[in-house]
């Protein structure tokens, strides 16, 4: 073994425990900072129990069935659901005004 090839196999010994401690350092202060909860494009993500809102008007949420027949029954209130949602959406004031963005609107 050369000088030169265990010159190069300490350097990607050092270069590879150099990165496992940086990246370790990293997702410890990710967890730590609290960002890991702001994450929520995480596989399997679950809301802490705290962050869980009950609906003011007390309705369920309504899910269809993930098996089962596809019937003109479950179609029609598909689109009858679809279409308040985007009525819904539509009734939204200025979702790209000034005002989206304002203090008074997140509660600042």
């Amino acid at each position: 073994m050369t000088k030169g090839s265990r010159n190069l196999i300490i350097l990607g010994t050092v270069s590879v425990m150099i990165a496992l401690t940086t990246t370790g350092i990293s997702l410890a202060w990710y967890h730590n900072s609290g960002d890991i909860y702001l994450d929520r494009s995480r596989p399997g993500y679950l809301p802490d129990e705290e962050e869980i809102k009950q609906d003011d008007d007390g309705e369920e949420d309504y899910e269809f069935p993930k098996s089962g027949t596809i019937n003109r029954d479950i179609l029609n209130e598909y689109a009858n659901r679809l279409e308040e949602e985007i009525k819904a959406l539509d009734d939204y004031v200025g979702p790209f005004d000034a005002a989206a963005l304002s203090d008074e609107r997140f509660g600042i």
